[in-house]
Protein backbone atom coordinates (compact mmCIF):
# COMPACT_ATOMS: atom_id res chain seq x y z
CA UNK A 1 0.00 0.00 0.00
CA UNK A 2 2.89 2.79 1.13
CA UNK A 3 5.05 1.05 -1.04
CA UNK A 4 5.74 4.25 -3.10
CA UNK A 5 9.59 4.46 -3.49
CA UNK A 6 9.97 0.64 -4.54
CA UNK A 7 13.07 0.12 -6.48
CA UNK A 8 15.42 2.65 -5.81
CA UNK A 9 17.76 1.43 -8.41
CA UNK A 10 17.42 3.51 -11.23
CA UNK A 11 17.64 6.72 -9.05
CA UNK A 12 21.08 6.13 -7.66
CA UNK A 13 24.39 4.26 -8.55
CA UNK A 14 24.69 0.84 -7.46
CA UNK A 15 27.22 1.70 -4.81
CA UNK A 16 25.77 5.12 -4.41
CA UNK A 17 24.06 6.16 -0.76
CA UNK A 18 20.55 5.99 -0.20
CA UNK A 19 19.07 9.57 -1.23
CA UNK A 20 17.86 10.26 2.08
CA UNK A 21 21.72 9.70 3.49
CA UNK A 22 22.73 13.26 1.78
CA UNK A 23 21.52 16.17 3.12
CA UNK A 24 20.81 18.19 0.09
CA UNK A 25 18.69 15.43 -1.23
CA UNK A 26 16.50 15.08 1.68
CA UNK A 27 15.88 18.65 1.56
CA UNK A 28 15.49 18.47 -2.39
CA UNK A 29 13.20 15.74 -1.41
CA UNK A 30 10.99 17.52 1.43
CA UNK A 31 10.80 20.65 -0.49
CA UNK A 32 9.22 18.52 -3.53
CA UNK A 33 6.57 17.00 -1.38
CA UNK A 34 2.93 17.89 -2.87
CA UNK A 35 1.49 21.18 -0.92
CA UNK A 36 -2.11 20.98 -2.05
CA UNK A 37 -2.65 17.29 -1.85
CA UNK A 38 -2.59 15.70 1.73
CA UNK A 39 -2.68 12.06 0.62
CA UNK A 40 0.12 11.93 -2.22
CA UNK A 41 1.96 13.64 0.23
CA UNK A 42 1.19 11.36 3.20
CA UNK A 43 1.82 8.61 0.94
CA UNK A 44 5.05 9.57 -0.37
CA UNK A 45 6.73 10.33 3.32
CA UNK A 46 5.19 6.74 4.20
CA UNK A 47 6.92 5.49 0.77
CA UNK A 48 10.30 6.82 1.76
CA UNK A 49 10.50 5.84 5.52
CA UNK A 50 9.44 2.04 3.99
CA UNK A 51 12.64 2.46 1.53
CA UNK A 52 14.35 3.30 4.66
CA UNK A 53 14.15 1.00 7.14
CA UNK A 54 14.19 -1.31 4.37
CA UNK A 55 18.20 -0.12 3.46
CA UNK A 56 20.86 -0.77 5.33
CA UNK A 57 23.03 2.52 3.91
CA UNK A 58 21.55 4.66 6.28
CA UNK A 59 24.05 5.73 9.57
CA UNK A 60 21.54 5.53 12.77
CA UNK A 61 22.26 9.60 12.75
CA UNK A 62 20.82 9.89 9.03
CA UNK A 63 18.01 7.88 9.79
CA UNK A 64 17.11 9.81 12.77
CA UNK A 65 17.61 12.94 10.65
CA UNK A 66 15.51 11.79 7.55
CA UNK A 67 12.99 10.02 10.08
CA UNK A 68 12.65 13.84 12.20
CA UNK A 69 12.38 16.40 8.72
CA UNK A 70 9.46 13.52 7.24
CA UNK A 71 7.67 13.76 10.09
CA UNK A 72 7.82 17.19 10.71
CA UNK A 73 7.18 17.92 6.70
CA UNK A 74 4.12 15.48 7.41
CA UNK A 75 2.24 16.90 10.07
CA UNK A 76 -0.14 19.64 8.28
CA UNK A 77 -1.38 16.95 6.07
CA UNK A 78 -2.02 14.17 8.47
CA UNK A 79 -4.39 17.14 10.20
CA UNK A 80 -5.67 17.47 7.15
CA UNK A 81 -6.34 13.49 6.47
CA UNK A 82 -7.89 13.75 9.76
CA UNK A 83 -10.17 16.23 9.58
CA UNK A 84 -11.36 15.16 6.60
CA UNK A 85 -11.83 11.42 8.42
CA UNK A 86 -13.62 12.86 10.94
CA UNK A 87 -15.79 15.83 9.63
CA UNK A 88 -16.74 14.45 5.96
CA UNK A 89 -20.45 13.69 6.35
CA UNK A 90 -21.71 10.41 5.43
CA UNK A 91 -17.76 8.80 4.22
CA UNK A 92 -18.26 5.86 2.46
CA UNK A 93 -16.95 2.99 3.98
CA UNK A 94 -14.27 2.88 1.18
CA UNK A 95 -13.30 6.60 1.59
CA UNK A 96 -13.21 5.44 5.65
CA UNK A 97 -10.83 2.91 5.07
CA UNK A 98 -8.35 4.69 2.58
CA UNK A 99 -8.18 7.82 5.03
CA UNK A 100 -7.92 4.84 7.83
CA UNK A 101 -4.91 2.63 6.67
CA UNK A 102 -2.81 5.85 5.09
CA UNK A 103 -3.16 7.72 8.62
CA UNK A 104 -2.36 4.74 10.56
CA UNK A 105 0.19 3.16 8.53
CA UNK A 106 2.13 6.41 8.70
CA UNK A 107 2.51 6.44 12.03
CA UNK A 108 3.49 2.62 12.32
CA UNK A 109 6.16 3.42 9.36
CA UNK A 110 7.14 6.46 11.70
CA UNK A 111 7.33 4.37 14.79
CA UNK A 112 9.20 1.67 13.78
CA UNK A 113 11.75 4.63 12.00
CA UNK A 114 12.52 6.08 15.44
CA UNK A 115 12.78 2.72 17.11
CA UNK A 116 15.66 1.35 14.74
CA UNK A 117 17.20 4.86 15.78
CA UNK A 118 16.93 3.84 19.49
CA UNK A 119 18.11 0.20 18.60
CA UNK A 120 20.93 1.33 17.16
CA UNK A 121 21.83 3.81 19.72
CA UNK A 122 21.28 1.00 22.58
CA UNK A 123 23.52 -0.90 20.53
CA UNK A 124 26.23 1.28 20.08
CA UNK A 125 26.30 1.80 16.36
CA UNK A 126 28.35 3.86 14.68
CA UNK A 127 28.38 6.80 14.55
CA UNK A 128 26.00 7.49 17.28
CA UNK A 129 27.63 10.23 19.27
CA UNK A 130 26.20 12.88 17.91
CA UNK A 131 22.89 11.21 18.18
CA UNK A 132 23.30 10.88 21.85
CA UNK A 133 21.89 14.70 22.30
CA UNK A 134 19.16 13.33 20.30
CA UNK A 135 17.69 10.72 22.42
CA UNK A 136 14.96 12.90 24.31
CA UNK A 137 13.79 13.82 21.51
CA UNK A 138 13.66 10.01 19.64
CA UNK A 139 12.08 8.86 22.73
CA UNK A 140 9.50 11.64 23.31
CA UNK A 141 8.64 11.41 19.02
CA UNK A 142 8.23 7.07 19.23
CA UNK A 143 5.77 7.47 22.44
CA UNK A 144 3.95 10.07 20.40
CA UNK A 145 3.54 8.18 17.35
CA UNK A 146 2.65 4.66 19.27
CA UNK A 147 0.14 6.90 21.42
CA UNK A 148 -1.03 7.90 17.44
CA UNK A 149 -1.60 4.34 16.53
CA UNK A 150 -2.98 3.31 19.36
CA UNK A 151 -5.36 6.59 18.84
CA UNK A 152 -6.33 5.54 14.94
CA UNK A 153 -6.95 1.74 16.21
CA UNK A 154 -9.15 3.29 18.43
CA UNK A 155 -10.91 5.53 15.93
CA UNK A 156 -11.53 1.75 14.71
CA UNK A 157 -12.57 0.61 17.72
CA UNK A 158 -9.44 -2.04 17.55
CA UNK A 159 -8.00 -4.45 18.50
CA UNK A 160 -4.76 -2.83 20.03
CA UNK A 161 -2.02 -5.09 19.95
CA UNK A 162 -0.56 -5.56 23.50
CA UNK A 163 2.79 -5.36 22.35
CA UNK A 164 2.31 -1.91 21.96
CA UNK A 165 2.36 -0.80 25.67
CA UNK A 166 5.89 -3.23 25.95
CA UNK A 167 6.91 -0.89 22.78
CA UNK A 168 5.96 2.23 24.95
CA UNK A 169 7.64 1.03 27.92
CA UNK A 170 10.33 0.47 26.61
CA UNK A 171 10.96 3.95 24.96
CA UNK A 172 10.38 5.58 28.97
CA UNK A 173 12.44 2.93 30.80
CA UNK A 174 15.39 4.10 28.24
CA UNK A 175 14.85 7.80 28.68
CA UNK A 176 15.12 7.29 32.43
CA UNK A 177 17.74 5.36 32.46
CA UNK A 178 19.57 8.02 30.42
CA UNK A 179 18.09 10.54 32.97
CA UNK A 180 16.63 12.45 30.20
CA UNK A 181 12.72 11.21 30.75
CA UNK A 182 11.40 14.99 31.70
CA UNK A 183 13.35 16.93 29.44
CA UNK A 184 11.72 19.06 26.94
CA UNK A 185 12.01 18.47 22.87
CA UNK A 186 10.34 21.05 21.02
CA UNK A 187 8.18 18.57 18.65
CA UNK A 188 7.95 19.98 14.77
CA UNK A 189 7.65 23.82 14.13
CA UNK A 190 3.78 23.45 15.33
CA UNK A 191 3.95 20.36 17.68
CA UNK A 192 4.91 22.62 21.21
CA UNK A 193 7.04 21.25 24.03
CA UNK A 194 7.09 17.74 25.43
CA UNK A 195 9.14 15.34 26.62
CA UNK A 196 9.23 11.47 27.21
CA UNK A 197 7.63 11.06 30.50
CA UNK A 198 4.37 13.87 29.70
CA UNK A 199 3.76 11.69 25.95
CA UNK A 200 3.53 8.54 28.01
CA UNK A 201 1.01 9.69 30.37
CA UNK A 202 -0.42 11.18 27.51
CA UNK A 203 -1.02 8.26 25.73
CA UNK A 204 -1.82 5.90 29.82
CA UNK A 205 -4.66 8.92 30.34
CA UNK A 206 -6.31 8.14 27.02
CA UNK A 207 -6.64 4.40 27.85
CA UNK A 208 -8.08 4.63 31.14
CA UNK A 209 -10.15 7.17 29.85
CA UNK A 210 -12.05 3.98 28.22
CA UNK A 211 -12.81 6.00 24.82
CA UNK A 212 -14.92 2.56 23.21
CA UNK A 213 -17.87 4.61 24.22
CA UNK A 214 -17.19 7.79 22.15
CA UNK A 215 -17.54 8.38 18.61
CA UNK A 216 -14.86 8.82 16.53
CA UNK A 217 -14.66 12.89 16.78
CA UNK A 218 -15.10 12.46 20.84
CA UNK A 219 -12.10 10.51 21.29
CA UNK A 220 -9.99 13.41 19.42
CA UNK A 221 -11.81 15.81 21.00
CA UNK A 222 -10.86 13.91 24.47
CA UNK A 223 -7.22 13.68 23.63
CA UNK A 224 -7.07 17.18 23.17
CA UNK A 225 -8.84 18.00 26.15
CA UNK A 226 -6.74 15.27 27.94
CA UNK A 227 -3.09 17.45 26.73
CA UNK A 228 -4.86 20.15 28.18
CA UNK A 229 -5.44 19.42 31.68
CA UNK A 230 -2.47 16.84 31.48
CA UNK A 231 -0.48 18.86 33.95
CA UNK A 232 -2.97 17.91 36.63
CA UNK A 233 -2.81 14.36 36.96
CA UNK A 234 -0.31 12.70 38.56
CA UNK A 235 1.85 10.17 37.04
CA UNK A 236 4.24 8.32 39.73
CA UNK A 237 5.94 5.53 40.44
CA UNK A 238 4.93 4.94 43.90
CA UNK A 239 1.75 3.80 44.79
CA UNK A 240 -0.08 6.36 46.62
CA UNK A 241 -3.74 5.72 48.52
CA UNK A 242 -5.93 7.31 45.81
CA UNK A 243 -3.79 6.17 42.54
CA UNK A 244 -6.84 4.33 40.43
CA UNK A 245 -4.67 2.49 37.52
CA UNK A 246 -0.93 1.34 36.95
CA UNK A 247 1.43 -0.33 34.38
CA UNK A 248 4.56 -2.26 34.38
CA UNK A 249 7.10 -0.79 31.79
CA UNK A 250 8.27 -3.76 31.07
CA UNK A 251 4.89 -5.63 30.38
CA UNK A 252 3.04 -5.93 27.48
CA UNK A 253 -0.25 -5.10 28.90
CA UNK A 254 -2.24 -1.95 28.81
CA UNK A 255 -3.07 -0.12 32.03
CA UNK A 256 -5.47 -1.74 34.64
CA UNK A 257 -7.44 -0.96 37.23
CA UNK A 258 -6.14 -0.66 40.84
CA UNK A 259 -8.37 -2.55 42.24
CA UNK A 260 -5.97 -4.21 44.18
CA UNK A 261 -2.11 -3.58 44.57
CA UNK A 262 0.22 -5.65 42.27
CA UNK A 263 0.88 -9.18 43.80
CA UNK A 264 4.75 -7.99 43.56
CA UNK A 265 6.23 -4.51 43.41
CA UNK A 266 8.29 -3.64 40.80
CA UNK A 267 10.88 -0.87 39.50
CA UNK A 268 9.13 -0.99 36.88
CA UNK A 269 5.42 -0.16 37.69
CA UNK A 270 3.76 2.85 37.71
CA UNK A 271 1.04 4.34 38.88
CA UNK A 272 -1.65 6.85 37.85
CA UNK A 273 -4.29 9.44 39.57
CA UNK A 274 -6.70 11.94 38.11
CA UNK A 275 -5.22 14.84 40.36
CA UNK A 276 -6.74 18.25 40.37
CA UNK A 277 -6.98 17.52 36.30
CA UNK A 278 -10.85 16.09 37.59
CA UNK A 279 -11.55 19.75 39.22
CA UNK A 280 -10.16 21.18 36.34
CA UNK A 281 -12.57 19.41 33.73
CA UNK A 282 -15.48 19.61 36.33
CA UNK A 283 -15.10 22.98 35.89
CA UNK A 284 -15.05 23.29 32.48
CA UNK A 285 -18.20 21.52 32.20
CA UNK A 286 -20.13 23.13 34.45
CA UNK A 287 -19.54 26.07 32.76
CA UNK A 288 -19.93 25.22 29.25
CA UNK A 289 -23.72 23.61 30.72
CA UNK A 290 -24.47 26.86 31.91
CA UNK A 291 -23.64 28.42 28.67
CA UNK A 292 -20.22 30.20 28.45
CA UNK A 293 -18.35 30.12 25.91
CA UNK A 294 -15.18 27.33 25.29
CA UNK A 295 -11.93 29.12 26.59
CA UNK A 296 -9.42 30.50 24.47
CA UNK A 297 -6.74 28.66 26.22
CA UNK A 298 -8.45 24.73 25.38
CA UNK A 299 -6.64 24.38 22.01
CA UNK A 300 -9.31 21.66 20.27
CA UNK A 301 -7.75 22.04 16.29
CA UNK A 302 -10.71 24.01 15.63
CA UNK A 303 -13.74 25.80 16.91
CA UNK A 304 -16.58 23.87 18.83
CA UNK A 305 -20.28 24.45 20.27
CA UNK A 306 -20.02 23.88 23.88
CA UNK A 307 -22.68 21.51 23.45
CA UNK A 308 -20.39 19.45 21.20
CA UNK A 309 -17.78 19.32 24.06
CA UNK A 310 -20.72 19.08 26.89
CA UNK A 311 -20.86 14.70 26.19
CA UNK A 312 -17.10 14.06 25.97
CA UNK A 313 -15.90 16.16 29.41
CA UNK A 314 -19.37 14.05 30.44
CA UNK A 315 -17.74 10.91 29.95
CA UNK A 316 -13.82 12.42 31.40
CA UNK A 317 -15.23 13.78 34.60
CA UNK A 318 -16.77 9.78 34.96
CA UNK A 319 -13.89 7.65 33.77
CA UNK A 320 -10.78 9.89 34.80
CA UNK A 321 -12.47 10.25 38.11
CA UNK A 322 -11.05 9.56 41.98
CA UNK A 323 -13.33 6.60 41.96
CA UNK A 324 -14.35 5.20 37.98
CA UNK A 325 -17.94 3.75 36.99
CA UNK A 326 -18.98 0.86 38.66
CA UNK A 327 -20.61 -1.66 36.82
CA UNK A 328 -24.52 -0.83 38.08
CA UNK A 329 -25.95 -4.45 36.91
CA UNK A 330 -24.43 -7.71 37.54
CA UNK A 331 -23.76 -9.70 34.14
CA UNK A 332 -25.01 -12.80 33.73
CA UNK A 333 -23.39 -15.05 31.15
CA UNK A 334 -25.78 -16.42 28.44
CA UNK A 335 -25.89 -18.00 24.64
CA UNK A 336 -28.92 -16.64 22.91
CA UNK A 337 -29.15 -15.57 18.91
CA UNK A 338 -30.88 -12.07 17.87
CA UNK A 339 -32.23 -10.74 15.34
CA UNK A 340 -31.12 -6.85 14.30
CA UNK A 341 -32.67 -4.07 12.31
CA UNK A 342 -30.52 -0.89 12.04
CA UNK A 343 -32.12 2.72 12.12
CA UNK A 344 -35.28 4.55 13.02
CA UNK A 345 -37.35 3.74 9.04
CA UNK A 346 -36.55 -0.30 10.49
CA UNK A 347 -37.45 0.28 13.84
CA UNK A 348 -40.54 1.99 13.21
CA UNK A 349 -41.58 -1.34 10.66
CA UNK A 350 -40.81 -3.56 13.43
CA UNK A 351 -42.74 -1.84 15.70
CA UNK A 352 -45.70 -1.34 13.39
CA UNK A 353 -46.77 -4.83 13.82
CA UNK A 354 -47.97 -4.69 10.25
CA UNK A 355 -46.20 -7.28 9.83
CA UNK A 356 -46.77 -9.88 12.57
CA UNK A 357 -43.48 -8.90 14.24
CA UNK A 358 -41.71 -10.60 11.44
CA UNK A 359 -40.92 -7.98 8.69
CA UNK A 360 -40.17 -9.10 5.48
CA UNK A 361 -37.78 -7.65 3.00
CA UNK A 362 -35.52 -5.80 5.41
CA UNK A 363 -32.06 -6.57 6.11
CA UNK A 364 -31.76 -8.32 9.33
CA UNK A 365 -28.48 -8.87 11.27
CA UNK A 366 -27.87 -12.15 13.21
CA UNK A 367 -25.95 -11.50 16.37
CA UNK A 368 -25.22 -13.51 19.61
CA UNK A 369 -25.95 -12.44 23.05
CA UNK A 370 -22.93 -13.39 25.61
CA UNK A 371 -24.24 -11.66 28.45
CA UNK A 372 -27.49 -9.49 30.05
CA UNK A 373 -28.15 -7.65 32.92
CA UNK A 374 -30.70 -4.99 34.06
CA UNK A 375 -30.01 -2.41 31.68
CA UNK A 376 -29.24 -4.35 28.58
CA UNK A 377 -26.44 -6.99 27.11
CA UNK A 378 -23.12 -7.60 25.25
CA UNK A 379 -23.38 -9.06 22.11
CA UNK A 380 -20.94 -10.88 20.31
CA UNK A 381 -20.79 -10.34 15.80
CA UNK A 382 -18.72 -12.44 13.47
CA UNK A 383 -19.43 -10.43 10.62
CA UNK A 384 -19.18 -6.45 10.48
CA UNK A 385 -22.21 -5.07 9.13
CA UNK A 386 -21.66 -1.99 6.68
CA UNK A 387 -21.17 1.27 7.24
CA UNK A 388 -23.86 1.84 9.86
CA UNK A 389 -22.56 0.14 13.15
CA UNK A 390 -21.22 2.58 15.40
CA UNK A 391 -21.54 4.11 18.54
CA UNK A 392 -24.99 5.40 19.15
CA UNK A 393 -26.66 3.48 16.59
CA UNK A 394 -30.42 2.64 16.72
CA UNK A 395 -31.64 -1.16 16.81
CA UNK A 396 -34.78 -2.81 17.11
CA UNK A 397 -33.95 -6.28 18.45
CA UNK A 398 -35.85 -9.71 18.63
CA UNK A 399 -34.48 -12.53 20.23
CA UNK A 400 -34.91 -15.95 18.81
CA UNK A 401 -38.19 -17.24 19.02
CA UNK A 402 -40.38 -14.53 19.70
CA UNK A 403 -41.66 -12.03 18.37
CA UNK A 404 -41.54 -9.34 20.93
CA UNK A 405 -39.18 -6.19 19.84
CA UNK A 406 -36.56 -4.54 21.88
CA UNK A 407 -35.47 -0.70 21.33
CA UNK A 408 -31.55 -0.54 22.04
CA UNK A 409 -28.75 1.98 21.53
CA UNK A 410 -24.87 0.77 20.95
CA UNK A 411 -22.97 2.31 23.68
CA UNK A 412 -19.73 0.39 23.49
CA UNK A 413 -17.91 -1.05 20.35
CA UNK A 414 -14.72 -3.30 19.95
CA UNK A 415 -13.28 -4.76 17.32
CA UNK A 416 -12.10 -8.29 18.12
CA UNK A 417 -10.50 -8.44 14.79
CA UNK A 418 -10.99 -7.12 10.93
CA UNK A 419 -14.08 -9.14 10.66
CA UNK A 420 -15.46 -9.51 14.33
CA UNK A 421 -16.56 -7.35 17.23
CA UNK A 422 -18.05 -6.78 20.78
CA UNK A 423 -21.15 -4.93 21.45
CA UNK A 424 -22.58 -3.14 24.31
CA UNK A 425 -26.35 -2.33 23.83
CA UNK A 426 -28.50 -0.42 25.89
CA UNK A 427 -32.51 -1.26 26.48
CA UNK A 428 -33.60 1.81 25.42
CA UNK A 429 -37.30 0.66 25.95
CA UNK A 430 -38.86 -3.04 25.62
CA UNK A 431 -41.99 -1.59 24.44
CA UNK A 432 -42.60 0.98 21.64
CA UNK A 433 -45.11 2.21 19.41
CA UNK A 434 -44.77 3.14 16.11
CA UNK A 435 -46.43 6.54 15.12
CA UNK A 436 -46.74 9.57 12.83
CA UNK A 437 -46.05 12.78 14.08
CA UNK A 438 -47.98 16.14 12.83
CA UNK A 439 -47.07 19.66 13.92
CA UNK A 440 -49.92 21.12 16.08
CA UNK A 441 -49.85 24.29 13.77
CA UNK A 442 -51.32 22.32 10.73
CA UNK A 443 -54.75 23.87 9.72
CA UNK A 444 -55.63 20.11 8.43
CA UNK A 445 -54.65 17.21 10.54
CA UNK A 446 -55.62 14.93 7.83
CA UNK A 447 -53.96 16.52 4.97
CA UNK A 448 -50.79 16.86 6.68
CA UNK A 449 -47.69 13.62 5.85
CA UNK A 450 -46.82 12.46 9.41
CA UNK A 451 -43.05 12.22 10.53
CA UNK A 452 -42.42 8.85 11.32
CA UNK A 453 -41.32 8.53 15.14
CA UNK A 454 -41.47 5.71 18.10
CA UNK A 455 -43.21 6.73 21.10
CA UNK A 456 -41.52 4.74 24.07
CA UNK A 457 -42.62 3.66 27.89
CA UNK A 458 -43.11 6.14 30.27
CA UNK A 459 -39.48 6.43 32.89
CA UNK A 460 -39.86 9.65 34.10
CA UNK A 461 -42.27 11.68 35.49
CA UNK A 462 -46.17 11.02 34.96
CA UNK A 463 -47.70 12.20 32.01
CA UNK A 464 -44.29 12.17 30.13
CA UNK A 465 -43.39 10.06 27.10
CA UNK A 466 -40.25 9.49 25.75
CA UNK A 467 -40.04 10.14 21.63
CA UNK A 468 -37.25 8.87 18.92
CA UNK A 469 -37.55 11.29 16.00
CA UNK A 470 -35.58 11.61 12.95
CA UNK A 471 -32.61 14.49 13.15
CA UNK A 472 -33.52 17.75 13.62
CA UNK A 473 -37.26 17.57 14.48
CA UNK A 474 -37.25 18.05 17.35
CA UNK A 475 -38.52 21.47 18.37
CA UNK A 476 -38.78 23.88 22.66
CA UNK A 477 -41.52 25.75 20.96
CA UNK A 478 -43.15 23.36 18.60
CA UNK A 479 -46.34 20.69 20.02
CA UNK A 480 -46.68 17.57 18.08
CA UNK A 481 -49.66 15.55 17.25
CA UNK A 482 -50.32 11.90 17.27
CA UNK A 483 -52.59 8.91 17.15
CA UNK A 484 -52.38 6.58 19.55
CA UNK A 485 -54.88 3.63 19.32
CA UNK A 486 -57.37 5.47 17.33
CA UNK A 487 -57.36 8.24 19.44
CA UNK A 488 -55.54 11.81 18.94
CA UNK A 489 -52.39 13.07 21.26
CA UNK A 490 -51.25 16.09 22.11
CA UNK A 491 -47.42 15.87 22.86
CA UNK A 492 -45.58 19.46 24.43
CA UNK A 493 -41.80 19.15 24.19
CA UNK A 494 -39.99 18.92 27.26
CA UNK A 495 -36.48 17.99 26.82
CA UNK A 496 -34.31 17.00 24.28
CA UNK A 497 -32.14 13.77 26.25
CA UNK A 498 -30.18 12.77 23.03
CA UNK A 499 -29.13 13.44 19.70
CA UNK A 500 -27.14 11.78 16.81
CA UNK A 501 -26.66 12.20 13.36
CA UNK A 502 -29.38 9.50 12.66
CA UNK A 503 -32.27 10.51 15.02
CA UNK A 504 -33.35 12.28 18.66
CA UNK A 505 -34.68 11.18 21.82
CA UNK A 506 -37.14 13.76 23.26
CA UNK A 507 -38.96 13.97 26.33
CA UNK A 508 -42.78 15.37 25.83
CA UNK A 509 -45.67 15.87 28.06
CA UNK A 510 -48.77 13.34 26.88
CA UNK A 511 -52.41 14.62 26.61
CA UNK A 512 -55.57 13.51 24.89
CA UNK A 513 -56.80 15.68 21.86
CA UNK A 514 -61.11 16.00 22.08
Amino acid sequence: MLNKVGNLGGIFAKKALHPLADAQELKRIVAELPKDNAFRAVDEVAGWLESALASDELSIDRLYEAARQLDDAAQSHLRRLCRDYLHTARLSRAEEKRLWSISHGFWVLLASTYERCLGGLAAGDKPVDPLKTALPAICTRLIAALGAILKWEQFHYGPSANQLWARLGNALLVAEAAGVATRGVQLGRAGGVSSPTQEYQKVMTFQAASMDSLLPLEIELAERLIEHFLPGFVFTAEAQHDCVYWVDLQLAQPPLRLARRPAAAQPSQRFFKPGAAHAGIKELLHGLERGDDVPAEVKLGAQYYGRTLIPVLRHLAAYLAPVPPQRRHDRHRVKHRLSVLNGLVNAFVAFSGEFGGKPAGLQMESWVVDNVSRGGFGAVINSIPADWLKVGALLAIQPDGGDNWLLGIVRRYHRTSESDAQVGIETLARQAFSVELKARTASSYAAVSGTPALLLENRGEPGEVRVVLPPASFDLQESLECSIEGRRCLLAPAALIEQTADYELARYHLSRLG
